[in-house]
């Protein structure tokens, strides 16, 4: 499948692995890079020597391009940006906080960069600053979100930016790449559906707790704070919510999450750790390589477009 994506990126599917904190490590990101999309290493919260291990690990696995999601909030942001203008991944993705600064070194490194973005406001700014392309992620997905949901926000960002927009938050099959490409979209971000990929170290507690999701399971915590985070329900969820609704200072709320994705990821504590996972996750049905998810992602979408074209008239 051939997109202006596909060619910017040099890769075979129009499909990006989420840069999801802690799930998104060098063995992910290698496999989704070996099945064709572009697979991506979360630098969360890490300092940059481990973000560097990371890049390194994943080029023992793979010899496809593949990037960094560097998270613009960490602390460790400007010394991870210089390590990668050193270290040169294919991409660098960023979210939570504004890129613009690093933009011009990086492209003149030869990295492409693509933010995530949650309005048209800032895509339109992202465009302005040079960036390549650009993540639309509506509230449906995990993690730090915003308020507009994907059908409403990929056809905005498509006619109001000129480079390539790439649909993010509750796509989990070939019917939601069909509607993102419908949206206007020319690539899809998919983060959940690859938590429950074989390839992911994560905690198989966690898995599961994928596995086991319906419908109305992730749940947002953090609005009170002006930071929503959405992660499938559990004591750690329901306490957030009890701290919000007594009115609790946000050092409290915000000190009840440290170390929670740690838990959920690394020691599979599915009660107190923060599961956190799109509302795509109650379409997640199996534990399945990379390879497979993928081909999944996009079966059989000349066959349900001519059938809706066919439905319709």
């Amino acid at each position: 499948m051939k997109t202006r994506i596909t060619d910017l990126l040099g890769i075979e599917y129009p499909v990006i692995q989420g840069g999801m904190a802690w799930v998104a490590t060098a063995e992910l990101a290698a496999a989704v890079s070996n099945a064709g999309g572009l697979g991506l290493i979360a630098a969360g919260g890490a300092p940059a020597d481990v973000v560097r291990e990371q890049i390194k690990k994943a080029r023992t696995l793979t010899d496809k391009p593949f990037g960094v999601n560097v998270m613009m909030m960490s602390p460790f942001a400007e010394d991870i940006m210089n390590m990668l203008l050193e270290e040169k991944p294919a991409v660098v993705a960023t979210g939570a906080g504004n890129p613009a600064k690093y933009i011009p070194a990086l492209k003149e490194a030869g990295i492409k960069v693509i933010p995530v973005v949650a309005s048209v406001a800032v895509a339109m700014k992202m465009e302005r600053s040079g960036a390549d392309a650009i993540v639309a992620e509506g509230t449906e997905a995990g993690g730090h979100i915003g308020e507009i949901t994907t059908m409403a926000l990929v056809p905005q960002i498509a006619d109001a930016v000129s480079i390539p927009v790439i649909a993010a938050g509750g796509i989990a099959d070939s019917r939601g790449t069909l509607a993102a490409f419908a949206l206007g979209a020319e690539g899809i971000q998919v983060g959940t559906r690859f938590i429950c990929s074989e390839e992911c170290i994560a905690h198989p507690n966690y898995k599961e707790a994928v596995l086991k999701a319906k419908d109305r399971d992730a749940v947002v915590t953090g609005r009170s704070g002006g930071a929503p985070v959405r992660a499938l329900k559990n004591k750690l969820t329901k306490e957030y919510e009890r701290l919000e609704k007594s009115g609790a200072p946000f050092e409290e709320i915000e000190a009840l999450g440290v170390g929670g994705l740690r838990r959920a990821f690394a020691e599979g504590d599915v009660e107190m750790g923060s599961l956190m996972a799109g509302q795509s996750a109650a379409m997640v049905k199996k534990i399945e390589p990379c390879a497979d998810i993928i081909r999944d992602l996009f079966a059989d979408i000349d066959a349900m477009a001519k059938n809706i074209v066919g439905k319709i008239g």
